[in-house]
């Protein structure tokens, strides 16, 4: 259960490109989602469950707030409370510092044993890591 909110949150975080939606995949190459290029996120089913915004709030399907991405990094709560940080390098950490596992520019998502869990190719990689390392649903 938590992996699919994860995965949900990464929907949210996820940012298209213009004109179209992007997708990302689990490890499996199973479609998990998509982002539309206004920023509305929706499962493999199509069905809407919310939106980022370009000030890097994530609202869920019912607008309510549930976290924030800063543009250096820190990833926060719906309580504006410090969950951790995803470097320019996409090392993700959590709030003790502690890695948690990486996305490389090549979209892989790889945890801190450096397994492959998913693919997050053309997603920017703070929202990428956001949403499979942050449980902020």
């Amino acid at each position: 259960m938590k992996y699919k909110v994860i995965i949900t949150l990464l929907m949210l975080m996820f940012v298209g490109s213009v004109g179209n939606a992007q997708s990302f995949r689990d490890n499996n190459n199973k479609l998990l989602g998509k982002v539309e290029s206004d920023g509305t996120v929706r499962n493999a089913n199509n069905m809407k469950l919310g939106k980022i915004f370009d000030d890097g709030t994530i609202r869920d399907n019912n607008n309510m707030k549930v976290g924030t991405i800063g543009k250096d990094g820190t990833i926060r709560d719906r309580n504006n409370m410090r969950l951790g940080t995803v470097s320019s390098d996409g090392t993700v950490r959590d709030n003790n510092n502690m890695r948690l596992g990486t996305i490389s520019s090549d979209g892989a998502v790889r945890n801190n044993n450096n397994m492959r869990i998913g693919t997050a190719s053309g997603i920017n990689v703070r929202y990428a890591a956001v949403l499979f390392f942050f449980d902020l649903l």
